[in-house]
């Protein structure tokens, strides 16, 4: 039975959700219609740069992302301290961004009309001030901003109305590293299992590609949530150095391309190892992550927790879970 979003979403259980977004009506976001032979290549970059440009207004960083056929992979992690450093002018010129406010909130953002607004009106601003500072954390919102404008877009380029995405979106909580990594994994991999791209540098509109090319010049994406470095070794960064996780995906991607039996490797990567998780059930994560889980994933004592927290009678994806994040 489907659960309602304020179910599946729990800042107390883990900030990092898995979220697809799918088109209707046969609709695509690249490539071309084997029906009409019309290309959509260019929609990508609108999902891309969208996606991107969000990471500079909500409280919400982008991990992995994947922009693919008719659907879209991202990995999000919820930041909500970073909001409390915001005054509210902070928040509001940051919601204007992507939405209008209200005639109240943008006469507060303008230097000559904020000072002389009697002191109710400069309090019911505020209010609304802090509605939006809770939207800024909101992935259901975050989700919104970044699919509404591409169905307008690709609506009018089509010359259509109604709906250009599949409903909602779907999510999973991610609880712990070992769902988080091969998530990340099995999104960066998206093209490539696909036969999109034949390497992760060349498969274009995701993010293992943006980080290879910062890599190339020693750097990490700053529109991308940092793995640990001497720059970023703390708490705020993903779990684990970036070379383990190139390392890691290379490697996957190269046994994801050998279907034939005896052609996985038998020495692990090390950070595989680190996790406790065999490479051939690594593969099976990786090739197949949205549909071994419900909208939690995690290992099997994660799940146990996030069943006992939610007050869950039982949570789907136990078994595989015993299964597939067993050394």
């Amino acid at each position: 039975m489907a659960q309602p979003r304020r179910n599946q979403v729990s800042l107390q259980e883990t900030r990092y959700y898995h979220c697809i977004s799918r088109c209707v009506r046969r609709s695509f976001l690249c490539g071309a219609d084997p029906y009409t032979g019309k290309s959509y290549e260019h929609r990508r970059l609108w999902v891309e740069k969208r996606l991107l440009f969000l990471t500079k207004t909500f409280a919400i960083s982008v991990c992995a992302y994947a922009v693919m056929s008719n659907h879209t992979h991202v990995v999000l992690c919820v930041d909500p301290e970073q909001t409390e450093d915001w005054d509210t002018m902070t928040v509001l010129k940051r919601w204007h961004r992507l939405f209008s406010g209200t005639p109240l909130t943008q006469r507060y953002c303008q230097a000559d009309e904020c000072e002389p607004m009697p002191k109710a009106e400069r309090l019911k601003a505020e209010l609304q001030a802090e509605t939006y500072r809770q939207r800024l954390t909101d992935i259901s919102w975050f989700m919104r901003a970044l699919n509404e404008p591409i169905a307008r877009m690709a609506n009018q380029e089509d010359g259509c109305t109604g709906r250009f995405w599949e409903g909602r979106f779907k999510s999973q909580a991610l609880l712990d590293e070992q769902a988080l990594l091969s998530c990340m994994a099995y999104v960066d991999l998206n093209p490539i299992r696909a036969d999109i791209a034949q390497t992760p540098e060349t498969s274009e509109h995701t993010s293992i590609r943006l980080r290879i090319k910062a890599a190339l010049k020693g750097l990490q994406p700053s529109a991308l949530k940092p793995f640990r470095s001497s720059e970023h070794d703390n708490e705020a960064a993903l779990p684990c150095h970036l070379n383990d996780y190139l390392e890691l995906v290379e490697h996957t991607g190269r046994a994801l391309s050998m279907d034939k039996p005896g052609r996985i490797p038998e020495q692990a990567p090390a950070l595989a190892q680190r996790l406790g998780i065999s490479m051939t059930n690594w593969l099976t994560l990786t090739q197949g992550f949205e549909y071994q889980f419900g909208c939690r994933v995690g290992t099997l004592p994660s799940l146990r927790r996030s069943q006992s927290h939610a007050g869950l009678i039982r949570i789907r994806g136990s078994g595989n879970a015993r299964r597939l994040f067993a050394a």
